[in-house]
């Protein structure tokens, strides 16, 4: 499986919101933004913190992606 955050930027985007701002708000590290940005996988606590700064549910920001064998 492979991780999407597309609805993640998209949301920042909708909330006028820039990387840093979230980072800054959710007290989340540099590190965690980036591993955001490149697709990679992060803690659930990490999703939770974002969850609880945009006021939405884990699915309004990633989606799981299946790997086509």
């Amino acid at each position: 499986m492979q991780v999407s955050y597309k609805k993640l930027w998209k949301l920042l985007i909708d909330k006028d919101m820039k990387k840093k701002d979230l980072q800054a708000a959710a007290g989340i590290s540099w590190a965690s933004i980036t591993k955001l940005s490149k697709g990679k996988t992060v803690s659930m606590e990490v999703l939770m913190k974002i969850c609880k700064v945009l006021e939405c549910n884990i699915g309004d920001i990633m989606d799981l992606i299946s790997e086509e064998q």
